[in-house]
């Protein structure tokens, strides 16, 4: 049973929500492995909660596909396969590239710079090493920016997607700048939207999806072998 970083759960906090929120973080940092069976007590013992709101918390993710329940035992993380990435990478560019298409040529450009503190703050935490943020403001970009489409659903779908296809045990992956240079991806991105350049930022969607899926191998990959915590 590996230790999780300092995640010890408020009182006061919303106990389930705040449970998912640190076996994510756990799955995210490497500290959960694909493929092994926790059991809610011990994960309970750990966080310093008590086993109810573990439960709870992993049915939710288990909803989300990043778990699965083994019947009078626990759970177990969910192992990520090509496939499973490739499908993932697939729908997110039949959805997500033609969007950004169509944001570049709807959307004025005064609206589009609302995005710029995300997509600088997505380098920032890639610089910094500090994967959970750059995961977040990644996140809230990537949606932010769909949302200037004006299709509610279309944001839900991808929104769910991108918590199915979580980048498990990142470890130190960052060190080798890949993040960053997967950041700053962000901001050449907005500046061709900006432009009303459509076509380049569609080109440049597909690539940066493209990154991402050898950044989900590599990270499953660490994850599968026991590679090194994020911290």
């Amino acid at each position: 049973m590996p230790h999780l970083t300092s995640r010890a759960i408020p009182v006061q906090a919303p106990l389930r929500d705040q449970v998912a929120d640190a076996l994510r973080a756990a799955l995210i940092a490497g500290e959960l492995r694909p493929g092994v069976v926790y059991s809610a007590p011990a994960l309970a013992a750990e966080l310093g909660v008590s086993a109810t709101p573990v439960r709870e918390a992993m049915l939710d993710l288990t909803r989300e596909g990043l778990v699965e329940a083994v019947r009078n035992k626990g759970f177990r993380i969910t192992e990520m396969t090509d496939r499973d990435l490739d499908e993932f990478t697939d729908i997110r560019t039949l959805v997500e590239v033609p969007t950004v298409g169509r944001v570049a040529r709807t959307v004025p450009a005064e609206q589009l710079e609302r995005l710029r503190p995300l997509a600088q703050e997505i380098v920032t935490s890639a610089q910094k090493h500090d994967v959970l943020k750059y995961l977040e403001a990644d996140h809230r970009f990537h949606l932010e920016l769909l949302s200037l489409a004006g299709n509610r659903r279309l944001v839900e779908v991808v929104a769910d997607l991108r918590k199915r296809s979580r980048l498990y045990g990142l470890g130190d992956l960052d060190e080798s700048g890949r993040l960053v240079a997967s950041a700053r991806e962000h901001i050449e991105l907005l500046d061709l939207i900006v432009a009303g350049r459509a076509e380049e930022a569609e080109e440049c969607m597909r690539r940066h999806l493209s990154h991402i899926r050898t950044l989900w191998a590599d990270g499953s990959a660490r994850a599968e072998d026991g590679g090194p915590a994020l911290r």
